[in-house]
This record gives C-alpha cells, structure tokens and sequence, in this order.
C-alpha cells in the first residue's frame, strides 16, 4: 500500500476517534481551568514570567499547557535546524526539548567545542526566533541512545571513578563541565531574556538509584552553574518516580504509548497536587543492530495525546524528530552489562518528522489531536522534501589497513581505549604467539568487536552482542604475529552498566589459560584520514575504499550500504556513521547542505572489505525486519 493511501485511511479513522472522545469525555478541572475566560491556550509573545502553579504552569500570569518535543541539535545537520522546529511548530507544539551532550563538548579534558554542530546557543536561539520555549536537559547523564549517555569516555581512563555517584572524582569532573556549560546557555535562560523556561535535574535518575544526597549534590552544582534560577523539575519512569525525585522540586513522568492511563495514575498517585506533565512520552522507539525496525502506532499516539492534554497535561513528545546519530555517536542498551545491543546510526526513532526531516502520517494525526483540544486550527502538514539520487563510481582507490597502521604504543599488558587516550574508532593490539598445538585464546570483556589474526590472516570474529570472548586458535609449526583489531561499537547508555564501559580488551587476555605479554597497540581512531596511502590496487580484508558520487544539483538522498559489510563511511569532510549488513537499517541519510555540485568523495573503511564492494544511492531508507512492538525499557 501506497504510503499516502495509508494516510488516509488512518487520519479519517483517528478524526472520527478523536471526536468520540472529546464528545464524550468532560473536561478536568485544570484543563477547565487552562481552557477558561482567557481563551485557547497560546504561545503569543515572548515569556518574562513562567512559573509552576498548582498542578500547571501559569506563563506571563496565565495558565499555559507546555506542548513540546524533543529533538537534538548534534543530530540534525545544522542548516536544516530551522526547518525542524518550524516543522514542529506548525505540528501544533509550543516547545522545544533538547539536552545537551558533554563529551559533544569536551572530547578531551579541558577542551571544549561548541561551534559548528556543537552550537548549542545558535540552536537554543533558533527556536526562540521561531517562537519556541525551550526545555533544557543539561544531564550530565542523558542517556538518548547517545554512547556512554553523554558522559566523555576519559572519565572512564581511571577505573576507580564512579558515574552517578558522590565519587569526589567525578562530582569535581561534573561541577566544571555545568560551569562551563553555564558560560554559555545561561544567557539564554528566561530571567536574562532568553527562551529557556524550565531545566532537568539530571535524567531517570530512578532508574538508576536513589541516593537523594547524590540528587541533592547535583542540585547545588546546578545552582552554582546559573541553572537552578528558575524551574528545575526531575523526571522517572512510573515505577521510580519515589526514587528520582526530590520533595522540594516538581516530578514528572516518563512513559510511551499505550502507557497513558497507568503512568498518569501513578504520578497523580505520588504526587496527588503535583505538576501535571509528562516529560517523554515515546512516540516511537530506536532500532539497534541486528534486531528489528520498530514502527508504532501513530493512531494510538494521537488518542492518548488527546487524552492527556484533555486532562490538563504538559507533554513533551520524545521524538518529535529524531535524526541521525553521525559519527561514531551512538550508544547501546543493556539491562544486566552482560546484555549489549548497540544502537544504529539512524536515529529516525518512527518519530512524526522522519529522520530527513519529512512528516510520517502520525505528524498529522498528532497535530489534529493538538488542535483539537487547544482550540488552534491545526497548520497544513508541511510538503516533504522529495529526495533524489545521484550516480556513484565503483571503488576508484583502497588502503589496506596493514600499510597504514601508525606507531605503536607498547606495554606488558593490553591497554583499553581510554587508557590510550582514545575515544572512538578502532585499536589494533599486536603480540608474538609461540609454536603449538590449536589452542583457546579468552579474551575477557573484549568491548565490544574483535577480528583476530595470525600472520594477518583473518582466524575468528568476537560479538558482544552474542557474549563472545573466545576464538580457537589453529596450530603453529613456529612463532606467530596474533593481532586483534577491535572497534568500539558504542559504549552502553544504560543502566549501572556505564560504569565499566572501558572500550578494547579491558580484561585478562590468555592462550590456554596462561597470560599474554609485551603488546603492541595501534591507535586508530580514524579522526584524520588525510595521510591514507591509497592506490588503484585492489584489497581485501580491513581495507579503506575511495569512490566518487557525482551530484548535478544538491538534495537529500540515502547511501545504499548493501554492498558493503561493516564499518565506517565519510562523505566530504563528513563523518555520515557506522554501517553493518546484519540491519535492520541498511542506507546511511545523506543530507544535501553537506553535498556540493560536481564531484563529491566517498570513503568508507569496511572490516571484510573485498572487491564486492559497491554503493549505490536511493531515494527512501531501506529497513530489513519491522516490529510493531517495543521492549520494556
């Protein structure tokens, strides 16, 4: 069926729900009251005074229902971060949410980077322009799907320091990072004239424990940050809301859909004459590697919307819009640490705008729900960009990864990425094996993918995912070369987890159970690429392949990774992201503004690399496996 045939069908079926349930349903005594003598709720003018009243908000002295959704800055290419509010504002939102990512921000020690994608003013104020609020979440934990949950991975260079915690060590790390990051948003609060009208404390921290000293230090550096000036509020899951909150500052709810009833329950059940909001409501849910594409019911999103706004909720949808997740940025899930389940470059989340930017069907039957309980004629539904594709050559050069390998760093013992002072990419660990019979190498918490060589030819492949840590080795007449090329799929965002999320051979590495010494290890992580030493000689294995994408006129397309196998891609200067054949994503967004007329360079490092390899371009994402359902989190 064709996608604006569904269309369609639904928008009719949800209009006619939708007027079944206002018709029917009374209004609640603060929706009457945000509903009352002073007309539809609006975002007419400019905030001075926002203030929690009650059980709702009151803005410039009258009552508002904050109407948000969340996007990120880091993950929409920056020319396009007007279009997405814009689009989020005709969808009937008042409101922005963002966090912000600290190891965006300081990717070394005392270095930090706020321009280009990392602008996090620029964005803050180009919401104000379009005549958003804005929700801040500062973190420093902000989960999102985002590696190692927005924390800098040189936290974790020494094992002794503790994540979400009292940790004097990690407390000092955090005061600094909210310092700075206050030198730079603390104009924008609301009080100074900006658009920011309410901030975070830290993000599902219920989830996670429930030592109110550690919530109550955190408070204190957000006051010393400039962050504390107006309101501060947490937000939990249903079941944790008594674990994340604080008793002198607002609580709200965290759930997704067909949660609505239950976790409204439980907040009014905990907080009988509290704020009334729900800081995400999942209107959808991310895809991770190897598993299925998940796509939700957007009918079902619509009625609940309806439902809670006729209640006199605050909701701030998680994602209006989700993106990409360029780079080496994602994150992975896991509930015991044993689990692991990295998270795929795209980050389209089934949101209403789709990950290049264009309105699924849910965007306009959410928008209708909107406009029908506040009163504001719902915006057309903005025409969606018509991607194209370009013509891309076969693979012009390569680059063994063997003939690139810089100097090594050497040490009795293998070091972890952190200890390398490596964020992201890939470490190649090198040792001298002696003659013998096949025998077992362990390598314990290998994090998180491993292809092991002898003498450079390929012998075993370690998942994470599938909670590998062993290879057979075959037998050796004399002395080997075993090498261990290992990427950082992406640290874990979740769970207690985060605190050992050192990225390499974190562990004991052993050849029948006897230890392994005097390594080397290569550093790669591939953040400059310019000395490659490519050819027009063919290669296969780890290898770096150039080819050449020829654009009349620039406009979004989608890179088809089905005829690579796993790694990493650069289009320009662009880190686009990872790519990997198991899906259940299978095509990298491509947006125009980092696409020029003419010749434009794709290089892309492929693990198994042979000479299969081909791109191709397409003019929608291509997704393997859907599911309908989405896992507890």
């Amino acid at each position: 069926m064709r996608r604006n045939e569904r269309e369609s069908d639904v928008t009719r079926a949800v209009r006619s729900t939708l007027c079944a349930i206002l018709a029917a349903t009374a209004l609640s005594p603060l929706a009457a009251q945000n509903m009352s003598a002073q007309g539809p709720l609006s975002n007419d003018g400019p905030a001075r005074i926002f203030e929690v009243k009650g059980k709702g908000f009151l803005r410039n002295g009258q009552p508002h229902q904050v109407i948000s959704g969340e996007m990120h800055y880091t993950r929409i290419p920056r020319a396009y971060w007007r279009d997405r509010l814009r689009k989020a504002k005709a969808m009937g939102l008042n409101t922005i949410t963002t966090y912000s990512f600290w190891n965006a921000h300081e990717p070394r020690p005392g270095v930090y980077d706020f321009s280009g994608q990392n602008d996090i003013v620029a964005f803050i104020r180009d919401a104000q322009a379009e005549g958003l609020d804005v929700i801040l979440r500062p973190g420093p934990y902000v989960c999102a799907e985002w590696e190692l949950g927005g924390y800098p991975s040189w936290l974790l260079k020494d094992r002794k320091l503790v994540l979400r915690s009292i940790d004097p060590q990690y407390t000092a790390a955090v005061d600094r990072w909210l310092m700075r990051l206050g030198q730079e948003v603390k104009p924008l609060l609301l009080k100074n004239g900006g658009p920011i009208v309410a901030v975070q404390l830290e993000n599902e921290y219920g989830a996670f424990g429930s030592d109110q000293t550690y919530l109550r230090g955190l408070e204190a550096s957000y006051k010393r940050a400039g962050f504390a000036d107006g309101i501060l509020f947490t937000s939990n899951q249903g079941g944790d809301l008594a674990k994340g909150s604080l008793p002198n500052l607002p609580s709200i709810v965290n759930f997704g859909s067909g949660g609505a009833q239950s976790s409204v329950a439980k907040l009014e059940a905990y907080r009988p004459d509290g704020l009334r909001m729900v800081g995400e409501y999942w209107a959808g849910w991310f895809d991770k590697w190897g598993e299925e594409h998940h796509e939700t019911d957007g009918k079902k999103e619509a009625e609940e919307m309806a439902y809670m706004l006729k209640r006199g909720y605050s909701i701030s949808l998680y994602m209006v819009h989700g993106g990409t997740t360029f780079g080496w940025m994602n994150g992975a899930d896991s509930h015991t640490g044993k689990d692991y389940h990295p998270d795929t470059t795209s980050y389209d989340y089934d949101a209403p705008i789709d990950e290049a930017g264009n309105p699924r069907y849910k965007y306009g039957l959410i928008a209708a729900a909107i406009a029908e309980v506040t009163g504001k004629p719902a915006a057309p539904t903005p025409a969606p960009t018509v991607a194209t594709t370009f013509p891309v050559s076969p693979v012009r050069r390569s680059a063994s990864l063997w003939d690139n390998l810089p100097a090594p760093v050497r040490a009795a013992q293998p070091k972890t990425f952190e200890e390398l002072d490596q964020n992201f990419g890939y470490v190649l660990y090198r040792v001298a094996v002696p003659a013998g019979p096949a025998q077992t190498l362990a390598l314990k918490g290998m994090h998180s993918y491993a292809q092991v060589y002898l003498n450079k030819a390929l012998v075993g492949t370690l998942d994470r995912r599938l909670d590998q840590e062993t290879v057979e080795l075959p037998a050796r007449a004399k002395p080997a070369t075993l090498d261990i090329l290992v990427e950082n799929t992406g640290r874990v965002n979740y769970s207690h987890a985060i605190r050992t999320e050192q990225a390499g051979l974190t562990g004991a590495v052993t050849l029948a159970g006897q230890p392994l010494t005097d390594w080397q290890m290569f550093r790669l992580p591939m953040d400059n690429l310019s000395s490659l030493k490519l050819s027009a000689k063919p290669c296969s294995g780890p290898c770096f392949y150039e080819a050449e994408m020829t654009v009349s006129q620039p406009g979004d397309t989608y890179l088809d990774m089905r005829g690579a196998h796993k790694g990493q891609l650069w289009l320009n200067d662009h880190n686009l992201g990872r790519f990997w054949s198991i899906g259940p994503v299978h095509t990298l967004y491509t947006p125009a503004p980092w696409l020029k007329a003419g010749a434009n360079r794709v290089l892309f490092f492929d693990l198994t690399g042979d000479a299969s390899d081909r791109l191709t371009t397409v003019a929608k994402l291509i997704y393997g496996k859907v599911t309908n359902h989405r896992e507890a989190q």
